[in-house]
């Protein structure tokens, strides 16, 4: 297959939309989709994809806690992460194409996925004690609680899914359309928004206002949707 019919068959083994933030939905699956038809093309298997998803996250992780932030290194960071995202999309999307997934796939990206939201807010916290003139203690428990967030969603919505298809034949749901509405509202705890705001680390003041409103928005969805994924599995 060429390039073209290769993203087209791409498109039609795509996840549903329902549910998913604005970033992810209109921005990260489309360029996952382009990168997944490039490592088809290569011969790349999902998993090679998952492992370059997972060194180029690292690189960026490693840059902010080991250098000063500047503008151009937020820069680098910021596309570093994206691409970082937009690969690990690339890994299902290809392995739908081959029709290859397997557990120990699945395993490798969840892992990989785990690693990079413990990691970037390591990479902060890092940062903020290494770079700042008087780094109040206050300060450095915001990323330890973005951390514990961003991991409890994380860990929350994958188990959801597994007891969901667990439980598919009795207490199966009716998937919901997809609603752009909905996914602007589910964009501040959207990990590709997260990635954006490094954008900015070289204005430590403008950062950290970003960080820290991701952070509230997070205090606040997180216990929601636990409620909301409790009372669907009840």
């Amino acid at each position: 297959m060429d390039f073209s019919t290769v993203v087209r068959q791409l498109a039609k083994v795509q996840k549903p939309a329902s549910g998913v933030p604005a970033y992810t939905r209109f921005v990260n699956r489309p360029a996952g989709r382009l990168l997944a038809a490039t490592a088809h093309r290569m011969g790349l298997s999902p998993n090679h994809v998952t492992a370059a998803s997972g060194v180029v996250t690292l690189a960026a992780v490693a840059a902010v806690a080991l250098h000063r932030p500047t503008p151009a290194l937020g820069c680098w960071v910021a596309v570093a992460l994206l691409a970082g995202f937009a690969l690990d999309s690339a890994d299902g999307q290809l392995a739908r194409l081959k029709r290859s997934a397997s557990r120990s796939g699945e395993w490798m990206d969840h892992v990989v996925d785990c690693a990079k939201l413990l990691g970037i807010h390591a990479a902060v916290l890092v940062s903020l004690y290494r770079f700042s003139d008087r780094p109040r203690p206050a300060l450095l428990l915001a990323p330890i609680a973005f951390q514990s967030a961003a991991v409890l969603l994380f860990f929350g919505g994958m188990l959801t899914q597994q007891l969901r298809a667990r439980g598919a034949g009795e207490h199966a749901r009716p998937t919901r359309p997809a609603s752009a509405v909905r996914g602007m509202a589910l964009l501040p705890v959207d990990y590709g928004l997260l990635c954006l705001i490094f954008l900015f680390l070289g204005d430590r003041r403008l950062f950290l206002a970003l960080y820290l409103s991701l952070l509230a928005a997070h205090v606040v969805l997180v216990p929601a949707f636990l409620v909301k994924w409790f009372r669907e599995l009840s």
